[in-house]
């Protein structure tokens, strides 16, 4: 297998994923001496240039979307999202699988960085655990997208703690959607969002939040994993607070509004 140099155009070849990874790390090293990203960043984004092998051009128009809760018969449907399709045209988002959220502690955002399969390994556990919840969206029975729709005392990045009002276990919390490129623009987070809603009382939970970034942290709009504040505010999120990076929305789920 082989990729181009997104610095200067020469071709690195290698026969495996893990080897190419190391590949392109020598030749960064040696030839881009300034990049600043760690020597896993670079490794994860060579072998997801390899990985996302799915279709990147958006459809015009989309069959029925079915949204699920991602039980264990659907892991394997979770993977290939993840392992293909979600990320295509943006590898450089591809190694975290959605771990982030659970892992990365309040300020340290940029911090976590591990290799993809170990990342990937992680949240197959929290998934078959229960310590990670969420939904697929699939359009003509491909996994199209996903939401991360885990109770708040699963998220190390957003869990309030002991004493917080409302409690860690009574909030869901919506932290990272995942549309392939085929999909985008169709409604299809808003659909995913609609189901979270529906489903949280259901749950035990008595409120759904949300962490979408503040404008002025430039976030492009493919890179906007929590979902645009705009999204929140056509369903009746509410501003609790406002952070550095981002604002807390919060409502109640759809049956108790």
């Amino acid at each position: 297998m082989e990729m181009t140099c997104i610095g200067c155009d020469e071709t690195i070849a290698a026969d495996g994923l893990n080897d190419l990874g190391l590949a392109f790390l020598r030749h960064v090293r040696a030839a881009h001496v300034d990049m600043p990203y760690s020597d896993m960043a670079i490794r994860n984004f060579a072998e997801a240039t390899q990985r996302l092998t799915g279709p990147g051009e958006r459809l015009d128009r989309i069959e029925e979307l079915e949204v699920h809760p991602v039980t264990d018969d659907r892991i394997d449907d979770w993977l290939h999202l993840f392992d293909h399709d979600g990320f295509v045209g943006w590898p450089q988002w591809a190694a975290c699988y959605c771990t982030e959220p659970h892992v990365a502690e309040p300020g340290a955002e940029d911090e976590h960085d591990a290799h993809w399969t170990e990342n990937r390994h992680l949240m197959v556990d929290r998934l078959r655990e229960g310590r990670t919840s969420g939904y697929l969206g699939y359009v003509g029975g491909r996994p199209a997208a996903w939401v991360n729709a885990s109770l708040r005392s699963e998220y190390a990045l957003y869990r309030a703690g002991p004493g917080s009002e409302p409690s860690d276990e009574s909030v869901v919390g919506i932290s990272c959607f995942v549309v392939a490129p085929p999909y985008r623009r169709h409604g299809v987070a808003g659909a995913l969002l609609d189901r979270v809603l529906a489903d949280a009382a259901g749950r035990g939970a008595a409120w759904v939040e949300a962490y979408p970034f503040l404008p002025s942290t430039s976030i492009e709009p493919q890179a906007d994993f929590r979902g645009p504040r705009a999204l929140y505010d056509a369903r009746g999120f509410e501003q609790v607070a406002e952070r550095a990076r981002d604002v807390v929305v919060r409502r109640r789920p759809a049956s108790t509004s």
